[in-house]
């Protein structure tokens, strides 16, 4: 009887949440600092969704170790769907498997609500750099051992797994440089104390168009409205060079069905506007709104592929 009396008031309770979600400002973690990529696309979206649920949507910005500080903070935190998680893919598929240990499961502690955007990244350079081109790069790196140095987000980040998946495949030594975030490294790419890093095609092409960093190579399929003049890496001479990116939301494990459902569709709703598909686009990202249950899939496919990608790879 009293199990019964409980699982009832659990049902009530969560139903109860449903009706009334949101009534109060919801909360939007963002595992990077203020600046970076990801924190710029989440900045897009959030105003939009704020209008489909009628309550504010705040950015919380919660950097370190490349997005686990933020990650973590949202895996414990209640699951009422007041406290969300805007990652980025390397947090919870690329972490696991260069970090010593994860405070949370990376597969697990999450309710996924669904796939922002796919998140290609760019090779970019300082503007005074010597190197035009991702040749001219590569051909200086294997001439200087241990001279080309690269920055990313943390251990971890996509940006680090891309520079050590580059020195891999053209087998070259190349020096990693960590940062917390996506900004202070490509502050030091444009400031000349790093040789390259790769950012995201928004932040990167940006600092291109302002004369602050050179970008010789793109990490995508194929070329991007944000860059139309610059070779992907196929086209640069790498087609077996790959670091697939994407933002997703997520909340903490056990959220209600129906929280989840009125998310994604806030979510749906964000990604169909003129003005954010415009502006995510012309950034470089591709728009990929899908179920939770897709999502979730796809989480599992990146987790895995970088499984088999870091096998053998010293990343620390």
């Amino acid at each position: 009887m009293k199990i019964a009396l409980w699982f009832a008031l659990a049902v009530s309770s969560h139903l109860a949440l449903a009706q009334t979600y949101p009534n109060k400002p919801v909360r939007m973690v963002v595992g990077y600092p203020a600046g970076g990529p990801v924190d710029a696309a989440a900045r897009v979206v959030a105003p939009i969704m704020q209008k489909s649920l009628g309550q504010p949507v705040l950015i919380d910005n919660r950097g370190g170790a490349s997005g686990t500080v933020g990650a973590d903070h949202v895996a414990k935190s209640a699951p009422d769907g007041y406290t969300l998680f805007f990652a980025a893919s390397a947090t919870r598929t690329i972490n696991p498997f260069v970090q010593k240990s994860m405070p949370f499961d990376p597969l697990r502690d999450y309710s996924p609500i669904s796939l922002v955007v796919n998140a290609n990244n760019a090779l970019a350079v300082g503007a005074d750099s010597p190197f035009k081109t991702l040749a001219d790069l590569i051909d200086f790196a294997k001439a200087n051992p241990g001279k080309v140095t690269f920055g990313s987000a943390g251990i971890g980040a996509s940006n680090h797994l891309g520079g050590a998946l580059l020195a891999k495949i053209t087998k070259t030594e190349m020096l990693h440089v960590p940062y917390k975030g996506n900004a202070p490294a490509m502050t030091d790419v444009m400031g000349g104390k790093i040789t390259f890093m790769f950012d995201a095609i928004a932040t990167a092409a940006a600092a291109d168009r302002g004369g602050r960093a050179r970008v010789i190579m793109q990490a995508a399929p194929q070329r991007t409205r944000a860059l139309p003049n610059v070779p992907t890496a196929a086209e640069a001479g790498l087609p077996e060079f790959a670091v697939p990116n994407w933002y997703g939301l997520d909340g903490p494990p056990g959220m209600p069905a129906d929280v989840v459902r009125r998310l994604n569709a806030a979510l749906h709703e964000a990604l169909a506007d003129a003005d954010v598909a415009r502006r995510l686009i012309d950034a470089g990202y591709e728009i990929a709104p899908t179920t939770p249950e897709a999502y979730a899939a796809r989480v599992k496919a990146s987790h895995d592929y970088w499984a088999r990608a870091t096998a053998g790879m010293k990343l620390e």
